[in-house]
This record gives C-alpha cells, sequence and structure tokens, in this order.
C-alpha cells in the first residue's frame, strides 16, 4: 500500500462489516485479532449504530498463527451461542488468516452441524485484494441468497431498500425519506430496510414486497436476483430533486400499477416553489454574472455524486464542476475514480465555487461542514434526525446549503 495523506480506500472487509452491523437478531465473529474489532466497533457507534448485529472476535496469538490452530473459533461460537442465542451468525476472516490461507468456509462447514437451527454464512473478502464497495455488494448478495425464505406477496403492496448501508453518509436519513414519500405517494410501507434498518425477519420476508428499491449499484445484483426468485420487479435510482423525485414516483407508478396520489406530488412541488421564491432569481444573477462562483464540484459514491449533480445542474441551472468517484470498481464516464494526487490537487487550489465531498476533506480545507456528501467523516452522528439529501425534503436542504455557501 502505498502513502496517503487521507484515508484510502477501505477493504472488503470494511464493506463487509458495514452492510452487517445494523441487522439484529445476528452475530458477526471475526476470526482475527482482538483490536480489529473493538475499533470497528467504535466508528460504528461515532455513525449512530447501537442497535444491530452482536460484534465478536476470536482473538489470535502467534501460535494460532503458526500452527494453523482453530480451536479459539470453536470456542467463541459456542460462547456466542450461548451468550446470544442468534438466529444468523456470519463468520468473517481479518487480514492476518486471509493472508496465511486460513478457510473459513471450511471452519465453517465442520461446526456449523454443532447448530442445525442456527444458520452460519461465512465471508470472505479479509485481506485488501477487493475494495468496501465490491465487499458491499457480495454481502448484500449473500443476505438475498441465503436468508429470504419463500413467502406469499403481502395483501396490501410493500416494498424493500436495498443498499442502505452504514458507508453511505447519511444513509439512515435519506433511507427514512424514501418511506416518508413512499407513504404519502402510495400509502405503502416497507418490509426490509437493507441493511441500515432491518433484522433477520425483515430479510427473511423480503420476497414478499411488491417492488424493490435500488439506492446504489452495488445492489443491482442482489436485486436482480430477488426479480429471478420472487418475480419482484426493481427500480435502481436514487431520487434527487424536485422534478427528479416526482419522475421517480412516475416511474414507480408505470413499473408496479401503483395508484400514485398526484394532489401529494402537487403539494411537494408548490412547497418547494415558495420556500425557494426568493432564491431562485439571486442562482440566476449568480450563474450569468459570476460563474465560477457557482460551480457545482462533487467528490464521493458515484450514484450520490451523480443524483445531486443531476438535481443542481438540470434543476437549479448550476454549472457543472470538477466531479470524481471514490471507488475504483464503480464510476462513470464523466464521474471518473481519480486517484488522490489528482483530486488533491484540484481541492488545494479550490478556492472559488461549491466544492461537496468528504467530511475529511473539508475540514482540512477548513470548509463548511454542511458541504459533506461522502465518508470517511470526521464527527459522531449519534440520531437520524437531521436533514436528507435525497428527496422532496433532501431538495430544500441542497438549495439552502448552496446558496449560503455561494453569499458566504
Amino acid at each position: 500500500m502505498g502513502l496517503h495523506r487521507f484515508k484510502p480506500v477501505p477493504s472488503g472487509r470494511m464493506g463487509i462489516l458495514w452492510t452487517l452491523s445494523t441487522i439484529k437478531n445476528s452475530a458477526i465473529i471475526e476470526f482475527g485479532c482482538m483490536g480489529h474489532m473493538h475499533y470497528s466497533s467504535v466508528s460504528l457507534k461515532r455513525a449512530g449504530i447501537y442497535e444491530g448485529s452482536k460484534l465478536y472476535s476470536t482473538h489470535i496469538d502467534e501460535t494460532d498463527i503458526s500452527l494453523g490452530q482453530v480451536k479459539r473459533f470453536e470456542d467463541t461460537i459456542d460462547e456466542v451461542v450461548k451468550i446470544e442465542n442468534p438466529k444468523v451468525i456470519f463468520l468473517i476472516p481479518s487480514a492476518i488468516p486471509e493472508m496465511i490461507g486460513s478457510d473459513i468456509f471450511s471452519m465453517t462447514e465442520e461446526i456449523k452441524y454443532k447448530y442445525p437451527e442456527i444458520i452460519f454464512i461465512p465471508f470472505g473478502f479479509g485481506g485488501f485484494n477487493i475494495n468496501k464497495n465490491k465487499g458491499v455488494q457480495e454481502t448484500l448478495f449473500s443476505l438475498c441468497k441465503s436468508i429470504p425464505v419463500k413467502l406469499k406477496k403481502t395483501e396490501r403492496p410493500t416494498f424493500n431498500i436495498i443498499g442502505s448501508c452504514a458507508d453511505i453518509f447519511k444513509f439512515k436519513e435519506d433511507s427514512n425519506e424514501i418511506i416518508r414519500i413512499m407513504k404519502n405517494a402510495f400509502d405503502i410501507d416497507p418490509l426490509c430496510v437493507l441493511s441500515s434498518n432491518t433484522s433477520i425477519d425483515d430479510i427473511q420476508k423480503i420476497g414478499a414486497a411488491h417492488l424493490n428499491i435500488v439506492i446504489r449499484r452495488e445492489g443491482v445484483k442482489s436485486a436482480k436476483y430477488l426479480e429471478k426468485k420472487f418475480g419482484t420487479p426493481f427500480i435502481f435510482e436514487r431520487p434527487y430533486g424536485i422534478k427528479g423525485t416526482s419522475s421517480w414516483l412516475k416511474k414507480i407508478s408505470n413499473l408496479c400499477n401503483f395508484n400514485l396520489n398526484l394532489d401529494y406530488i402537487n403539494l411537494e412541488e408548490d412547497l418547494f416553489k415558495k420556500q425557494s421564491f426568493n432564491v431562485i432569481p439571486h442562482f440566476k444573477h449568480i450563474i450569468r454574472d459570476h460563474t465560477e462562483e457557482s460551480l457545482l464540484s462533487l467528490g464521493g459514491h458515484v450514484d450520490v455524486v451523480r443524483g445531486i449533480l443531476n438535481f443542481g445542474c438540470n434543476e437549479i441551472n448550476l454549472p457543472k464542476g470538477f466531479c470524481w468517484s471514490n471507488c475504483p470498481d464503480f464510476f462513470d464516464d464523466d464521474i471518473p475514480f481519480l486517484e488522490e494526487e489528482i483530486w488533491l490537487n484540484f481541492v488545494n487550489k479550490h478556492d472559488k465555487g461549491i466544492l461537496m465531498t468528504s467530511g475529511e476533506i473539508l475540514k482540512w480545507i477548513d470548509k463548511n461542514d454542511e458541504l459533506q456528501i461522502s465518508n470517511p467523516d470526521t464527527k459522531w452522528r449519534l440520531h437520524d434526525y437531521s436533514v436528507p439529501f435525497i428527496g422532496y425534503r433532501g431538495a430544500i436542504n441542497l438549495v439552502n446549503i448552496w446558496i449560503n455557501e455561494i453569499n458566504d
């Protein structure tokens, strides 16, 4: 690994952990060193994750490594079953067992016969051979393959959200806004929010929903599997902006033949017009006479960057600035993945326009933290009551942030 001024792209292990840690009625056992899971649990609490999977580490020492012993692994499973009685146990390796070739899948096969009532799901990716986003993708897919059971569709229409994971900034606020919008627009409720607010029971029922809402491209693989297995259609899009959110709702209505409450859409659109009435002319003036000060630059998850960029450029008419993805495996032609050296050169020279990126970068260049759209974060996030970026409420939040940033 090369030298980095900022945090490098996290490993697949972190993607697995951030996806699984929010799931209730489960336990995560890491076959690895004592410190790994401890520091991970602190990071998760900083992100506001207090209820979810129970986190355990086996601890390993030099003898375990040199002799390939797995007794700690077996003893830890016995203890976790006794204390937590979980419905599912997720098993993940840390970097050292992964590098020396410990086969966690075979280790799991040798012990799971003792507890036939428990589902054991082992994961690889403990090393640095894949990144965080691939870890999220494969974890979502494993959950959808291993846990759901065959059920009839719910009597009233329901939906699932796929891809609401703790690595995305404002992951809980954004999924809450989707739930609010779906209730008001269609009068329907979620079955499973995978995985920011869910349990094993919720995941088991995921096939009974009438629609899967995929909010990041890492969830498309899972949605295609669920469509094939349960016949559940899916939409892949993060709804940003006023026109963008209304268009998204109409796509869902057409896809699933849901009755759309047009009065609700009109109400939200009228409210935005009232809230932004005095601001839009100011945007027009800045864009026309001080174009450089209105450039919208974004760095983060490619789907977040794409959604905010579409709203800013297509609805508010902000000119596009410098944009990049923070993942080497997920990017678009006009939102490329850039190494730190490239985007850092832009960030250090940035003095005009709007720059929205990670809290870590914004703190480095002494910018307003309301401009944060991605992690790494620098603050504690103990609750999910702040304003989202997605949906109707997210639209007015972004406009509010942009106009104040331009004025400042």
